[in-house]
């Protein structure tokens, strides 16, 4: 079992930054991929950035790509999505989300554990 808390969600001006920031606990979380997935309103839950166990391997949505980065740290058992040059199509609640396979995974069906999620308001 792998609990995800997120933060960091807020008010921003377009081309502004932010950073998101998810805790998980337990002594696991090494042997989960992780992956941030947002969700906006009247839209379907859509994938924006996941990592590998180790960090070592990173995939994007065309959306995100060149904007947002995912990093990890397996000592202090946290996920970031830095998400710069922010647009109004970024407003969403973002989740984080924990998925038991070493590779990242795209779709939300693969992912075993969700937060519950941190509010992303992007004004223009």
């Amino acid at each position: 079992q792998v609990q995800l808390v997120e933060s960091g969600g807020g008010l921003v001006q377009a081309g502004g930054s932010l950073r998101l920031s998810c805790a998980a606990s337990g002594r696991t979380f090494s042997s989960y991929a992780m992956g941030w997935f947002r969700q906006a309103p009247g839209n379907e839950r859509e994938f924006v950035a996941s990592i590998s166990r180790n960090g070592g391997s990173t995939i994007y949505a065309d959306s995100v790509k060149g904007r947002f980065t995912i990093s990890r740290d397996n000592f202090k058992n946290m996920v970031y999505l830095q998400m710069n040059s922010l647009k109004p199509d970024d407003t969403a609640v973002y989740y984080c989300a924990a998925d038991r396979q070493s590779t990242p995974q795209a779709m939300a069906i693969t992912y075993d554990f969700w937060g519950q999620g941190t509010q992303v308001t992007v004004s223009s």
